[in-house]
């Protein structure tokens, strides 16, 4: 093993690990979709960013541990369908008041896989996208992509759309653990695809990787490393393997009556992102947050995670997509046929939503920001005038108890085992009525 593994095992099992957001989702009803719509109706805060995230939801197959709203089966006159849905969606928004002249300051293409539909049908989206909010202001356009799904003409289409990260969803080098996880792409389309995008000088080029898939070992995952740091990206991404509900990995355990997930236990996964933030460290990386390295902290930011964990407003397009204006959640419908007939009546697809209170706001931002590593104390002085190191001063006791977190009069700093396993630790701070709740 990379590091002696613990004495207590932490099996993997279904469910979700990951916290992306608060109060949990479990929480978002239809009975709040009005709160969504009063929110669109209102002035912006004054200075508050604006952000525009498209789900792309076409992959070539669907990976095993894949939870996300995609498709497989898609034609491309039903591809063209959606993107003019979403096209359509975004122009009702652009009328709100909640705009208040505003432009995005970031854009992300997520999905599934953007770079799935084919450069006419991008092309086309882009300059609708823009024609409704120009894109002069936007600091940040993201664009993921999987490796196989990219040419070199699909590759300067979009650098010439003005995407400034591209993120390459490697998660492996090894083609038997990419294929038995259900992955499309194999190795020799992640160096061609890599090889490409740096020559036409993106100006930031991110590499995802995921501990602990399906047939991962000690020396395949420090072969990943190796290879990884070899490519010299401007930063990398790790995700500790989880295994929620809706993926074809529990299907696959339910059928055979297993409890615990064939990929490996959380302190093995620690270890190995531990391993692999050491050996970036010595490269020249610097830790940038719970899952992710940079090799220019100066140069390479993510305004899209930064700008939203400090309540920035984002118009979610797309099925199943999410969104926060003027502090209030929503989610579009889940079903492709329903999220397309919304918008064929003239209606936005919302399907649930929660205004959160005040405090709920508070630990929303304070549990995000905890995935940096680092809370400062006077941001939540001055915007909410709490004090997090006094208000959570019990949960904050236990967590210093145990080594995971510093505290001192400006900050509260986690150590390397507390980032680690950062969202183990999140619910500490959870409000009682959230803890133990339904995440999803």
């Amino acid at each position: 093993m990379i590091t002696e593994p613990p004495k207590v095992s932490e099996q993997t099992t279904p469910g979700n690990y990951f916290v992306s957001n608060y109060p949990p989702y479990s929480f978002w009803t239809p009975e709040h979709v009005q709160d969504a719509y009063s929110a669109l109706e209102r002035p912006p805060a004054p200075g508050t960013p604006l952000g525009i995230y498209l789900h792309i939801p076409f992959c070539r197959k669907r990976c095993h541990f894949c939870y996300f709203k995609v498709y497989t089966d898609k034609n491309a006159s039903e591809i063209e369908t959606y993107l003019n849905a979403a096209i359509h969606e975004l122009t009702l928004y652009s009328k709100k008041p909640f705009i208040g002249g505003r432009k995005p300051k970031f854009i992300y293409f997520g999905g599934g896989t953007p770079s799935y539909i084919s450069s006419k049908q991008l092309t086309h989206v882009v300059d609708e996208m823009k024609r409704l909010l120009p894109w002069d202001e936007a600091e940040e356009i993201t664009f993921e992509c999987e490796p196989g799904t990219l040419t070199e003409g699909k590759l300067e289409v979009i650098k010439n759309l003005g995407v400034t990260r591209l993120s390459l969803g490697v998660e492996n080098f090894d083609d038997h653990i990419l294929d038995i996880n259900g992955r499309a792409h194999r190795s020799k389309e992640i160096s061609r695809a890599y090889d490409f995008a740096r020559s036409i000088a993106f100006p930031q080029i991110n590499i995802d990787l995921i501990a602990g898939m399906v047939g991962e070992t000690d020396e395949n995952w420090k072969e990943c490393v190796r290879k990884t740091i070899a490519l010299d990206p401007d930063s990398v991404t790790i995700y500790q393997m989880e295994v929620p509900y809706n993926t074809t990995l529990v299907k696959e355990m339910k059928i055979h009556g297993q409890d615990v997930a064939p990929v490996a236990d959380w302190q093995t996964k620690r270890a190995w992102v531990d391993y692999a933030f050491q050996e970036m460290e010595k490269a020249g990386y610097s830790v940038a947050s719970a899952y992710a390295v940079v090799k220019d902290p100066s140069r390479t930011k993510f305004l899209y995670r930064d700008l939203l964990w400090t309540g920035a407003d984002m118009i979610g397009l797309g099925v199943a997509s999410f969104s926060h204006v003027g502090g209030t959640h929503f989610q579009n419908r889940h079903d492709f046929e329903s999220y397309i007939a919304e918008l064929n009546e003239g209606r936005l697809p919302i399907q649930r939503a929660l205004t959160p209170t005040g405090e709920e706001r508070m630990i929303r931002e304070l549990i995000l920001q905890m995935k940096l590593g680092h809370v400062r104390r006077p941001y939540f002085r001055e915007k909410f005038g709490v004090d997090p190191g006094e208000h959570f001063a019990d949960p904050l006791a236990k967590l210093h108890d145990r080594g995971f977190v510093a505290i001192d009069r400006e900050n509260l700093k986690l150590s390397r085992e507390g980032l680690l396993q950062v969202d183990k630790l999140l619910h500490e701070f959870f409000l009682p009525q959230h803890r133990g709740a339904r995440y999803v």
